[in-house]
């Protein structure tokens, strides 16, 4: 029988697994015609296989998850009545959610890692058990594992799969590692409360998170990132600089703090800048609008359970959850010709969702925040180049942020689920193909994913990479045939007819909220020069020169810079640790020497003392701070 491995035709034996033919150790699995499967797998005559090692994104996931299967047999080997929820790999690692009678301890921690290290040393084979979902049902309603029960409830395949190690069994599609042996090195990280399904009117859970790879110095990498990780933590740090605090109003809601509002502002200005220069009309729309408008729009259909409703009189309301239908309104005040095409519309819109409290983190997941929005009005021939021109605009914007990687994803619609996504398909076709091409054109590679679509079409999503490697989401590209369609948004062609007008909706930002906290913990707190709330803070070593001081904070001043002016009677080495702890760019000492000289002495954020200077000097070391607002 032949298939094809790594593009190579082979000759196998007819029910020969994969495990005997991809033979090398470092394999876990493999795509099969583009279908991940366990090593179990017995090709078919033509397959096409690929190998999956752990250094595959595919196979990190598969590893971690297995990780996760082998955790929940530990905490069920040492807690019998825990129950399981749900234990996916995530980004960086894996969890898994358990009701358990009391939050797991830091000696519980210990104690699930030195079970899990047993069942590892078993080498236990992962086995793929598929069976009759009612039979399912029944063995798992048997076990008291409600959770499992409630998603198998809503699994409509008549036959559902479970994986087997040992005694242990679990929901789950797969595929996993051949055996608990193939785990090498792993940490259980954390423990914290959350939901099941993220909903806080439903079970109270215990979730651990852990991390495991194939090497002891990868794990020890990791832990040393996520050490650092810890020290730059917007939450932490946002607190400790003053920029924002999250909660005091409501769970999900943010406070901007004086220091906070000048970073978003200087944010606000610049986004502005580019945007009217290359053509983008500013709007501001209403915070409320009546349901109907998001009945319209396909909202209620797709997304009510995120949407914030109330009563007004006998009307029902709707909190702006996006801006878009108020974009459409305002291209339809009036008759359009493809003669005033494209037409963009943008805005940086405050908008209010409704994130179960499961699922709120910092300022990455709130309930209030202000998109970055914009949406481009055009006709089919114009769509690829307003494309292309977005990607440009995030480019450089981002560039000028501190951020030079990333990774790009096209998420398109799963051909298989019409249920979740509107439109026709040819509609669908025609969007994911002009989004497809641009990215070709542009030589920037990509990453397709199937089903990640909106509900309205497809997108493409750039995620950046901090310096340390993270990934967070970033600009995004959603392309809309449904919303025109719903609204009748159109214009009239060159045929004196009306056309569909073609819609993007595009956030370069994203969110103020979320790229507000990605840039903190990107620049560690420390601030560009450009960005910073505080750009110099002018001190005095005795109270004899606090005039020659003032003279230097009102020149800066009155040359736009922002300063503050430290004439207390502290010491200067403790304005000095104050300066650094604040991250604060620059620093002017001024004692008894530098008033009779009429110098400063500076110090610069990085790189300690400049030593003193004339003022010409200190201009001219400013004036080479790049500054993308001038």
């Amino acid at each position: 029988m032949r298939v094809k491995i790594r593009g190579e035709v082979k000759e196998i034996k007819e029910g020969e697994r994969l495990i005997s033919i991809l033979s090398e150790p470092d394999i876990i699995a493999a795509r099969v015609n583009g279908k991940l499967v366990d090593l179990s797998y017995q090709p078919q005559e033509g397959d096409v296989i690929e190998p999956i090692t752990f250094d595959d994104d595919d196979g990190k996931q598969i590893y971690w998850h297995s990780t996760a299967h082998i955790m929940a047999q530990a905490v069920k080997e040492l807690f019998p009545n825990a129950k399981l929820a749900i234990g996916p790999a995530i980004e960086n690692g894996f969890y898994y959610d358990f009701e358990v009678d009391r939050p797991f301890t830091t000696e519980d921690l210990e104690k699930i890692e030195a079970k899990m290290y047993e069942i590892i040393a078993k080498d236990l084979t992962f086995e793929r058990v598929e069976l009759p979902r009612d039979e399912a049902r029944r063995m798992f309603e048997e076990m008291g594992e409600k959770f499992k029960v409630e998603l198998i409830d809503e699994i409509s395949d008549d036959v559902v799969s479970c994986y087997k190690q040992g005694d242990f069994i679990d929901l789950c599609k797969g595929p996993h590692v051949p055996s608990t042996g193939r785990i090498k090195y792993f940490k259980l990280l954390s423990t914290s409360g959350s939901y099941w399904r993220g909903d806080e009117t439903r079970e109270r859970l215990q979730r651990i998170y852990g991390i495991s790879f194939t090497s002891k110095e990868k794990l020890d990498h990791f832990l040393q990132l996520l050490k650092e990780a810890e020290a730059c933590d917007h939450r932490k740090l946002g607190t400790q600089l003053e920029y924002y605090s999250i909660g005091e109003p409501g769970p999900g809601l943010v406070l901007w703090h004086p220091k906070g509002a000048t970073i978003r502002r200087i944010i606000e200005e610049f986004w502005i800048k580019e945007h009217i220069k290359r053509g983008y009309q500013l709007v501001y729309t209403p915070h409320i609008a009546k349901a109907e408008l998001w009945q319209i729009s396909g909202h209620f259909e797709y997304y009510r359970e995120n949407m914030i409703t109330f009563k007004m009189g006998q009307e029902d309301y709707v909190l702006k959850p996006m801006n878009c239908p108020f974009h459409i309104l305002i291209y339809k005040s009036k008759i359009r010709s493809y003669r005033d095409l494209p037409i963009k519309y943008a805005e940086l819109g405050t908008v209010y969702r409704y994130e179960r409290s499961g699922v709120l983190h910092g300022l990455l997941r709130v309930r209030g925040f202000t998109q970055d929005d914009a949406h481009i009005f055009c006709r089919p021939d114009q769509v690829e180049t307003e494309i292309c021109e977005i990607i440009e605009l995030a480019r450089y914007m981002m560039e000028k942020f501190g951020f030079r990687e990333y990774d790009v994803t096209l998420s398109v619609r799963d051909p298989a689920d019409k249920e979740s996504f509107a439109g026709r398909d040819e509609d669908w076709q025609h969007a994911e193909a002009a989004l497809e091409n641009v990215l070709k054109k542009l030589n920037i590679p990509y990453k397709r994913m199937v089903g990640e679509a909106a509900f309205y079409g497809p997108k493409i999503d750039i995620h950046l990479r901090d310096a340390m490697g993270r990934k967070w989401q970033g600009p995004t590209i959603q392309f809309d045939f449904n919303l025109p369609e719903r609204f009748d948004v159109t214009y009239i062609g060159a045929d004196n007819t009306p056309h569909n007008v073609v819609m993007i909706h595009r956030a370069i930002l994203g969110a103020m909220e979320r790229f507000m906290g990605t840039l903190v913990e990107h620049h560690k707190g420390a601030m560009p020069f450009w960005l910073a709330p505080v750009q110099i803070v002018v001190a005095t070593i005795t109270d004899a020169v606090i005039p020659y001081a003032e003279e230097i904070y009102r020149r800066l001043t009155g040359l736009n810079y922002r300063v503050e002016l430290d004439t207390s009677n502290e010491k200067i080495s403790y304005k000095v640790r104050m300066v650094a702890e604040k991250k604060i760019p620059y620093m002017v000492i001024v004692g008894k020497k530098e008033m009779e000289s009429r110098r400063v002495a500076v110090r610069k954020r990085g790189e300690g003392d400049l030593g003193s200077m004339e003022w010409d000097a200190f201009m001219e070391l400013l004036r080479g701070e790049e500054n993308p607002l001038t």
